[in-house]
C-alpha cells in the first residue's frame, strides 16, 4: 500500500490562501470547505470554488463562493484579482448548496458549475435513515469565464427520474468534471442505495445502505444530460479522468473514496455509461474513515505521447495529514501507482483537494489545509513534477 514517504523532506511549494476560516470565537464564524478548481486556457484564468459554511458541519453549509485568478506566464504566477464572489443564483429556496463540480465545454465556451441543493437542516444521515432522497441536481452556467452566471437549472426529475426512488441520497464530485476528446461532458457522482433492506440481529434491525459511483453525461454540449449506471462495488466521493491510448482508444477512469481501507478504481469503455472493470491491486490506501481525493490525466511529452495519471490525497493511513501527490505511468493497471508520494503538497493537516493541468507539464492544486486543523483554510499552489523521481 502507498504510505507517506519518510524521506520527503523537501520544502513545500509556495502557496496562496484563497479562503480562510473565521475562528469559532469570531462573531462572523465562517468555514470554507470542499474545494473545486478549473482553468480556462483561452482566458488564462483559474476559478476556485468552495462551500461557505456557518460551521465546519455539513448541515451548516450555506452557499457557494468563487475567486478568480489570472496566470501570468512571464513570471509563472497567479494574481487573484477579486474578492470572493457569492453565488446568489446557485441555490433553491430554503436549501443549502453543496459540492461544487465545474466542467468547461470548449466548443461553445460554456462553463457549467454543477452542485446539489439539500433542504436546510436535512442531513445526509437523515436521508439515509429515512431512505428518502431530498437532494436536487442543479447547475448554473457562464459564457464569460465566470464574470456573469445564469439562473439555476434543476435537472433532478429529467436526469434521475425513477432512479430517485432507489436512492437514499446522492451528490456530485466534488471537484472538477471532464470533457472527453469525443466532446462528451462528464460529471462524477455517487448515490447511496439500499443493498439489503433489513438485517435483523439479536438486538435490532438494520438497513444496509452503500454508496456507488456513476457519471452524469451530455453529448450535446450540455443541453441534455443522462445518468449512467452505478458501479457494483462501494464507491463514494469520486473524480474521473480520460485515458487515451497510443492508438486513440478512450477509457474513462474513476477513483473513489470508500470505507474499505483502500480506494476503488474502475474503468469504463463506453465513456461513463457504466464501469464494467474494477481494478483490484488495492494499492492506494484510504485515510481513516475515508477522504476525498483528486485525480487528473495528462499527456506525458514522449513520442508518441502517453497518458499518465496524477492523484492527490492525504498520505497517512489514519489521519488527514501530509497531502501527497502520486503518479501512475500505466493508468490501466492500478499496480502502476508510485510506492511513495512524488512530493508532499502540504506538510501537516490537509484533506480535500482538486488538481488541474494549466499548461503542458504545469499543474495547480486547490486544497484544504492548516497548521492545527485541515479546515483552517483553502490554499492554492502551482507545481511541476520532480524530474528526478519520474
Amino acid at each position: 500500500m502507498i504510505m507517506a514517504c519518510s524521506s520527503s523532506h523537501s520544502a513545500p511549494p509556495e502557496i496562496s490562501i484563497i479562503f480562510k476560516q473565521e475562528p469559532p470565537q469570531s462573531k462572523k464564524q465562517v468555514t470554507y470547505r470542499i474545494p473545486a478548481l478549473i482553468y480556462i486556457s483561452d482566458k488564462q484564468t483559474f476559478l476556485a470554488f468552495a462551500e461557505k459554511r456557518k460551521t465546519p458541519s455539513d448541515t451548516d453549509a450555506d452557499v457557494l463562493v468563487m475567486r478568480k485568478g489570472l496566470w501570468k506566464n512571464d513570471n509563472n504566477q497567479v494574481k487573484w484579482v477579486s474578492d470572493q464572489q457569492v453565488f446568489a443564483s446557485a441555490c433553491l429556496p430554503n436549501h443549502r448548496t453543496m459540492n461544487p463540480c465545474p466542467v468547461y465545454e470548449k466548443q461553445s465556451e460554456t462553463l457549467f458549475l454543477f452542485f446539489i441543493c439539500v433542504p436546510v437542516g436535512v442531513s445526509e444521515r437523515k436521508q439515509i435513515k429515512e431512505n428518502k432522497n431530498q437532494a436536487r441536481l442543479c447547475y448554473i452556467t457562464s459564457k464569460d469565464a465566470g464574470e456573469t452566471w445564469s439562473a439555476v437549472s434543476d435537472l433532478t426529475a429529467d436526469v434521475i427520474g425513477e432512479q430517485e426512488k432507489n436512492w437514499a441520497t446522492f451528490a456530485v464530485g466534488p471537484g472538477h468534471g471532464v470533457q472527453m476528446k469525443s466532446g462528451r461532458l462528464i460529471i462524477p457522482a455517487y448515490a447511496y442505495r439500499y443493498t439489503v433492506k433489513t438485517v435483523c440481529t439479536l438486538c435490532c434491525c438494520l438497513s444496509l445502505c452503500t454508496p456507488y459511483a456513476l457519471a452524469f453525461y451530455s453529448d450535446d454540449q450540455g443541453i441534455t444530460w443522462k445518468a449512467g449506471q452505478q458501479m457494483d462495488v462501494e464507491s463514494c466521493e469520486c473524480q474521473m479522468a480520460e485515458i487515451v491510448g497510443e492508438k486513440g482508444s478512450s477509457t474513462l477512469y474513476c477513483n473513489a473514496r470508500t470505507r474499505l481501507g483502500y480506494r476503488t478504481e474502475a474503468l469504463s469503455n463506453n465513456a461513463g455509461e457504466d464501469f464494467d472493470t474494477v481494478l483490484s491491486s488495492n494499492k492506494l490506501i484510504e485515510t481513516g474513515n475515508g477522504c476525498q481525493g483528486s485525480v487528473l490525466s495528462f499527456l506525458e511529452q514522449s513520442s508518441p505521447p502517453q497518458t499518465w495519471l496524477l492523484y492527490s490525497h492525504p498520505s497517512h493511513p489514519k489521519k488527514r495529514v501530509d497531502l501527497g501527490l502520486y503518479l501512475n505511468k500505466s493508468p490501466l493497471d492500478s499496480s502502476g501507482w508510485s510506492d511513495e508520494p512524488l512530493m508532499i503538497l502540504h506538510h501537516g493537516p490537509s484533506a480535500y483537494s482538486d488538481l488541474v493541468e494549466f499548461e503542458p507539464g504545469h499543474f495547480a492544486c486547490l486544497m484544504e489545509c492548516g497548521k492545527e486543523h485541515e479546515n483552517e483554510e483553502i490554499a492554492f499552489l502551482l507545481f511541476k513534477l520532480p524530474e528526478k523521481k519520474l
